[in-house]
């Protein structure tokens, strides 16, 4: 299976093309230095669309943060376990290593059947030779696509396009790709900080009922923080804390 999304991942690398040239050198005897040349006169323009492909992909490669924060669930996930960090008060525990690690990979998860889709539909016919690389492109975009407007609300999808004074589409291969990913961004941004919300109040009722304990006995120097943070991870783990915030998430998103 992982297998499979690494090819997915690393094909743009495949799809750079053969060689950039070939080598020619000049006799060694002659008593000249050897010369290398890249292409040959009969293939000029294959040399330079092979170049134009890796140009391409360095380009690709610059911008691949910023496509996994804003076309992935990856930015959801990390939220969630930012905001539960933080209502556990564990300051820096778990680390950001292994949130964003964690992240990573239940993203990977989230998006496997995109990426397989992705994969047999275009990546495979294209290194076959069975389509060209612009079908190949667009297939992989209309995947994108439908996992894009799946988790996009439509008050948000409407306040872009009113923002940019841009028609209503008809459907939703007709919706702009940047408006849709913007979309996107914030309805992910609203969905993670409604979670985060609910993982907050039964910890804030923690932190309520010690305060109220510690005011009565007239412990008034004595910092909450202190006294609430064991019971917090004490509830955590007997409710299966992990558990049921990976789950619950992980639901949300591929059930969606």
């Amino acid at each position: 299976m992982y297998s499979r999304v690494l090819l997915t991942l690393f094909a743009l690398f495949i799809l750079a093309g053969p060689a950039i040239g070939q080598t020619s050198p000049e006799p060694i005897g002659s008593g000249f230095p050897v010369t290398v040349t890249m292409g040959s006169d009969d293939d000029d323009r294959p040399a330079i669309a092979t170049t134009l492909k890796i140009v391409l992909l360095l380009t690709l490669l610059s911008v691949l943060p910023a496509l996994l924060l804003t076309l992935t669930s990856f930015t959801r996930i990390v939220i969630v376990l930012s905001f539960l960090r933080n209502a556990l008060n564990t300051q820096s525990l778990p680390p950001n290593q292994i949130l964003i690690g964690f992240s990573l990979f239940l993203t990977l998860v989230v998006m496997q059947p995109i990426l397989d889709s992705i994969y047999s539909e275009a990546i495979s016919p294209y290194l076959s030779e069975e389509i060209e690389l612009t079908e190949a492109i667009d297939t992989s975009a209309h995947h994108l696509r439908g996992f894009l407007i799946k988790h996009t609300r439509e008050d948000d999808l409407a306040l872009f396009l009113q923002i940019t004074k841009s028609p209503r589409p008809e459907g939703p291969d007709d919706v702009p790709f940047q408006i849709l990913v913007a979309s996107f961004v914030i309805s992910e941004l609203k969905t993670a900080f409604q979670i985060g919300f609910i993982l907050f109040l039964p910890f804030l009722v923690i932190d309520m009922v010690i305060s109220s304990i510690l005011l009565s006995m007239g412990m008034f120097m004595l910092p909450p923080m202190i006294i609430s943070t064991p019971f917090k991870i004490l509830l955590f783990i007997l409710v299966d804390g992990w558990n049921l915030v990976i789950g619950s998430l992980m639901g949300g998103l591929l059930s969606a």
